[in-house]
């Protein structure tokens, strides 16, 4: 089997899983809900499938598939917008660890993640928001053999239901990598209001809190921005998902809804809002799987690629969903349809890891302007 017909079957695969264990009533299910995802789906995704070890190295209890695969994972999970706490383990803890460079703390924490029996995020942004390195003020002092934390991470993925929360402090070395478990004490987790119910942010006090250095101390930037512009990508690619089942949706509404006669959709300007949606994402799906190839391959280029990806698909993923709203009339602006769900989700992930402003700032200054 090719590559590309083994990765097509990967999405067959993961599709009729999501289609039939995310529904619409699922996703509005979980919205409600505490935890905010299924435990069962989460196990079955981890036992039946593989899909929580498939980018982590075999030697690691991983499945050893490459970034490009998770990244259809991914796409199919925007699309049926999962409640999960995948992105934030998978996305974002796993992929800091494997870029940490501590081979002990990826022996202890990667198996686990791997197997489905650790869920874990990164907390790196804080009270006055931000996805780079002036953004973290938060403290760590030495204590005994350890560190302890104090301070405030806002917007953390999934930290409400994570066992192992990988927090960004300052040491007197530089900005440092620490593994906090959420249970000591002087932690408390608190789930935000946010815009976006299906993907549950957090916010974390620590107070002396105990934790383990990963890595060395002052050297943990390198590798938490690599992992940040990784995930960036993952990001981008679930935001492609989401608007591509957007698209889907409005032509299937304006296929059947019929004005003065004839069906909405032969009308040429809603043709040509439908055009452009499909340019805008097939053009955001090239940025998004430009960039899963380099960071499979480890192109010199991949942080560059990151933030394009990251700013194409946020723009393309919130024009697509707007334009949904508008194309369904009334009904779309009702909480009662699916097109709310989905705005809401484009708006939330255009912020999260960095707004696309911040991603052309990136831009530019790879490109030395």
């Amino acid at each position: 089997m090719s590559t590309n017909d083994a990765r097509d079957e990967l999405r067959r695969v993961v599709r009729q899983f999501l289609e039939r264990r995310s529904t619409e009533s699922d996703v509005r299910r979980l919205m409600e809900d505490e935890a905010g995802y299924d435990p069962a789906v989460w196990t079955t995704m981890a036992d039946q499938l593989g899909l929580q070890a498939m980018a982590i190295p075999e030697e690691l209890g991983g499945a050893g598939f490459g970034y490009q695969e998770l990244c259809v994972v991914f796409e199919e999970m925007g699309r049926a917008l999962l409640p999960s706490p995948f992105f934030a383990t998978v996305g974002l803890a796993a992929t800091a660890l494997l870029e940490c460079g501590d081979q002990e703390a990826m022996k202890r924490h990667l198996p686990a993640i791997a197997s489905g029996e650790l869920v874990a995020t990164l907390a790196v942004g804080e009270e006055r928001g931000g996805w780079d390195e002036s953004a973290v003020d938060m403290r760590a002092q030495p204590s005994g053999s350890g560190w302890t934390l104090s301070g405030v991470k806002r917007f953390v993925p999934d930290a409400h239901v994570s066992g192992l929360l990988l927090v960004v402090a300052r040491t007197a070395e530089g900005l440092s990598l620490f593994a906090v478990d959420p249970h000591s004490a002087g932690c408390r987790v608190e789930v935000e209001l946010t815009l976006d119910l299906t993907r549950k942010l957090s916010r974390v006090r620590l107070d002396a809190t105990p934790a383990v250095l990963v890595g060395r101390a002052g050297q943990a930037w390198d590798g938490v921005r690599r992992a940040l512009r990784f995930a960036a990508v993952a990001l981008a690619c679930e935001q492609v998902g989401g608007a591509r089942r957007v698209l889907d949706m409005t032509l299937d509404h304006v296929t059947v809804r019929h004005q003065f006669g004839r069906p909405v959709g032969s009308f040429q300007a809603v043709k040509h809002k439908l055009a452009d949606m499909l340019v805008d994402i097939e053009s955001a799906r090239s940025a998004a799987y430009d960039a899963a190839r380099a960071v499979a391959e480890r192109d010199a280029d991949v942080e560059l690629a990151a933030s394009v990806a990251k700013a194409v698909c946020s723009d393309t993923y919130t024009r697509a969903a707007a334009t949904a709203i508008q194309l369904h009339g009334g009904i779309g602006f009702t909480w009662e349809h699916a097109a709310q769900l989905y705005y809401k989700r484009a708006k939330s992930s255009e912020f999260l890891l960095g707004t696309p402003g911040h991603h052309r700032d990136l831009v530019g200054r790879a490109l030395g302007i």
